[in-house]
């Protein structure tokens, strides 16, 4: 079965929202063997959105589409679907009664663009949307199926999870694809293609692999029709050649990762952060929980600050600067005594644009790990992208704690 997925909004033309609805439908579908062979983004324009449903309706079986379903006057697409499917808008007495409960709820008066939330094609299905006023839309046409969702991501994938994707599991063949990923760390594409050439020519024709890099980080995706036990012994295989790097074949990020070390090991950690500026505490507490393990952080962006809040000594900071492997190190211990934890990690770099000199180029990074043992340092070259720096940094912060707990 294949699907195409359409997103709709002039916001996504000029790039003031980026299209994060498409990977997650794509990821979705892919989960339940539903192959997505076209991805497009339109303007609210009549033309545009009507030529993108007929050239899709011609070359798949499901049609999926997010956006311009709001009460406002952009938001033409109910007009536009009532017209391709040679139907009218109707009064939905229950959508209408849902917004009318959720809005009281929150202590706002409804109003006539509310009462348009609920005017929806005759033909269609109704997809209720639980947490939101849109409501969703299905058409059944022939051998295709179209669905309508609002283009709001935590809206629409309630809506997929509840609804759409358990519907489209019961339309499927016999025929399933299996998917496992191999999650590396701390090694990029090539040089991580060069390590495994064997073992990817000797792969099966049945399996496809897909290399999907991110900074820090390289994904492994594996796929075939035959079953999931010949993926689980292709991984072992592979475990066998880049054991270092893997650091989950299960789905999970590197940051749930290492709370599961410190949680089974019943170890805690702290973090001071330069560089990276609270980034490896926001990936921390990402994760339920994360209380009992991480304590806090301190954020010592200045000179200054490193000084009296981790009591890193001046005399350090003059001679190697605050880019240097000694005042990573005292940070990484002033933050561990700071907070008493077990374990203490700490950054500082010039994540750039600018700031960086001849001997400290943009992209230099030191980072610091201090245990109840001892105090490691290592120090990194990155490139001139300051968010991409920020990310590998924590990343590879991360994972100098997931090393150092297996060990």
């Amino acid at each position: 079965m294949t699907a195409e997925i359409i997103t709709i909004g002039n916001e996504l033309m000029i790039g003031q929202v980026v299209d994060s609805n498409s990977a997650w439908i794509a990821a979705e579908l892919n989960k339940i063997g539903i192959e997505v062979i076209n991805i497009t983004s339109v303007p609210d324009v009549k033309a545009a959105i009507q030529n993108a449903l007929q050239v899709s309706e011609g070359r798949s079986d499901v049609v999926l589409v997010t956006g311009g379903l709001g009460p406002t006057t952009d938001d033409i697409t109910k007009d536009v679907i009532a017209d391709y499917f040679n139907t009218q808008l109707v009064f939905h007495h229950d959508t209408y009664e849902h917004i009318v409960k959720m809005m009281s709820g929150r202590g706002i008066p409804v109003s006539d663009h509310h009462k348009k939330q609920a005017e929806l094609p005759e033909n269609c299905t109704v997809v209720k949307n639980k947490i939101g006023s849109a409501a969703g839309m299905w058409f059944n046409r022939g051998e295709a199926v179209f669905v309508f969702m609002p283009g709001v991501p935590f809206e629409m994938k309630d809506m997929m999870k509840r609804y759409i994707i358990p519907e489209l599991s019961k339309k499927i063949s016999n025929r399933k694809i299996f998917h496992k990923t191999v999650r590396t760390v701390g090694i990029g594409e090539t040089d991580l293609s060069e390590l495994i050439t064997d073992w990817e020519q000797n792969l099966p024709e049945s399996v496809q692999l897909g290399y999907l890099p991110q900074p820090g980080i390289v994904h492994l995706r594996l796929s075939t029709s035959e079953s999931e036990e010949l993926l689980c012994e292709l991984i072992q295989k592979l475990k066998m050649i880049i054991p270092a790097y893997i650091f989950s074949t299960n789905e999970e990020t590197l940051e749930q990762v290492v709370a599961n070390l410190l949680i089974d090991n019943q170890k805690t950690i702290s973090t001071a952060e330069s560089c990276t500026g609270g980034y490896i505490a926001h990936l921390i507490t990402s994760i339920p929980g994360s209380s009992i393990w991480y304590k806090g952080s301190v954020i010592p962006y200045s000179d200054s600050a490193k000084e009296k809040l981790l009591n890193v000594r001046l005399s350090s900071l003059i001679e190697g600067g605050a880019v240097s492997e000694m005042v990573v190190k005292e940070m990484a211990e002033g933050v561990r005594g700071k907070f008493e934890t077990d374990y203490a990690i700490s950054t500082s770099g010039i994540a750039g644009p600018d700031g960086g000199t001849p001997e400290k180029p943009v992209g230099t990074v030191w980072i610091a790990l201090a245990t109840p043992q001892k105090t490691i340092a290592e120090k990194f070259q990155f490139g001139n992208h300051r968010f991409r720096n920020i990310r590998r940094t924590a990343i590879m912060a991360l994972d100098m704690v997931r090393k150092e707990i297996i060990r």
